[in-house]
């Protein structure tokens, strides 16, 4: 009975931690986003601001890359924000917040969000699918729980769910706004 409450304790115990790391990066996120709209209400004095073009997340080219040594990473091209996963781990890496706010800030102009697991060849295949499908979801849940409407991310399997690149580029989450 012993090893059953010592088992119980533990799976509390990651659980608080998965919830705690979740809460964190949420209140990243928010804080990002109210950062963001607090300049964004200001004058502006760079004439380029002035010049620059409607908000749009088909025309961003700037590239931003996170990357964690444990092989958790975010980088965002073009509109389109991959969420790269430690192996075995479905926990999004720390600085996801300013991927989100870019997620986020599309779905506010009128795109949805299409949601897609990648995994990498190595290993059981069923596993590794059911793994990529948890990734996705978690990705989507901390969306709708930053108040993303549930109708604007729509989760869809890949026709081939065997990411390209080598492992830690196959080992991802792929996010497209669309309109």
């Amino acid at each position: 009975m012993s090893a059953h409450s010592d088992d119980e304790s533990q799976q509390n115990f990651i659980l608080a931690f998965v919830l705690g790391l979740i809460a964190l990066v949420i209140l990243f996120v928010i804080g990002i986003v109210l950062y963001t709209r607090g300049h964004a209400a200001g004058p502006s004095v760079a004439p380029v601001a002035a010049a620059a073009p409607a908000t749009t997340l088909a025309v961003v080219t700037e590239t931003v890359t996170v990357v964690i040594p444990d092989g958790a990473s975010i980088r965002v091209v073009g509109g389109v924000v991959n969420f790269y996963f430690a192996t075995a781990s479905a926990d999004l890496a720390p600085g996801a917040a300013e991927a989100l706010a870019v997620v986020i800030k599309g779905i506010e102009s009128g795109h949805k969000a299409v949601i897609s697991g990648f995994h990498d060849t190595t290993g059981d295949a069923a596993i590794n699918e059911a793994l990529a499908k948890k990734r996705a979801e978690m990705v989507r849940d901390v969306l709708t729980g930053l108040g993303v409407p549930a109708d604007k991310v729509d989760l869809q399997k890949p026709a081939v769910t065997a990411g390209s690149g080598n492992n830690a580029e196959a080992r991802r989450v792929e996010v497209k706004l669309v309109d």
